[in-house]
């Protein structure tokens, strides 16, 4: 099949195409906040230290990233109803995404938060803190500086991950794509005007992240009392001598 100009031109600004991109940014962000939720929950009880939730962390970190998205998307739509839960396709691919980042973001937010120094929340304590307190006011803060980065890849990874939800039907932008190749069999124009959209949603995201990377750096700097300053990141609490 010969490449069409006027084809891929007509395509590139198409209601459908652009309807399909709408739905891949807003599926990928409702899904990123809901499994940065999940994955910090899941972290948070996983350091905590209590057998019970370390063991379903570990069954739940290990069934979900051991299982291909794409059967726990079709699960979610096809194998819930069976047990009497029937959602819709924008729910059930919002469940099978959040659920699945969840799992990733954990364990990232998991080794961002054991990276802390353990002495920051003795030290607190000592300072009469509960542990939960300690948790949001000084590991926290200091894990997200190493957390940012790779939950940041993740939200370039979700945006591609969105193109398998077109299985349960969902009109992403993958599924538009598809459906308008069926009817008028411009395969190449339309796969190169998804390609497109793609690396523009990706290339997006990128520059943001970068920005945010800058910004944290800068935090570190002041901190630090200023770019020649050859310190460490000062602790929260480096004053603070636990007993």
């Amino acid at each position: 099949m010969s490449w069409s100009w006027s084809a891929f031109l007509r395509y590139l600004p198409a209601g459908f195409i652009l309807h399909g991109v709408w739905t891949t940014v807003w599926l990928t962000a409702i899904s990123m906040a809901c499994g940065i939720t999940i994955g910090l929950v899941a972290a948070i009880l996983y350091v905590w230290g209590h057998p019970i939730a370390r063991a379903c962390y570990a069954g739940y970190t290990t069934l979900i990233r051991g299982t291909p998205l794409l059967v726990q998307l079709v699960f979610v739509y096809s194998g819930l109803p069976a047990f009497g839960i029937r959602l819709g396709v924008a729910e059930s691919a919002l469940l099978a995404l959040s659920v699945n980042e969840g799992a990733y973001v954990a364990e990232i937010i998991r080794a961002a938060i054991e990276s802390v120094h353990r002495g920051q929340m003795e030290a607190a304590q000592a300072l009469g803190m509960t542990y939960w307190k300690a948790m949001r006011v000084v590991l926290l803060p200091q894990a997200a500086r190493t957390a940012v980065p790779p939950i940041g890849n993740q939200v370039n990874s979700m945006l591609k991950s969105t193109s398998l939800v077109s299985v349960i039907s969902m009109e992403e932008l993958f599924r538009a794509t598809e459906e308008a190749i069926q009817s008028s069999f411009r395969v190449l124009e339309l796969f190169a005007v998804a390609s497109i959209y793609y690396l523009a949603l990706t290339g997006a995201w990128t520059l943001i992240q970068r920005a945010i990377e800058r910004r944290l750096a800068r935090s570190v700097t002041r901190r630090r009392g200023g770019p020649g300053d050859s310190r460490t990141a000062r602790p929260v609490l480096e004053s603070v001598t636990p007993t």
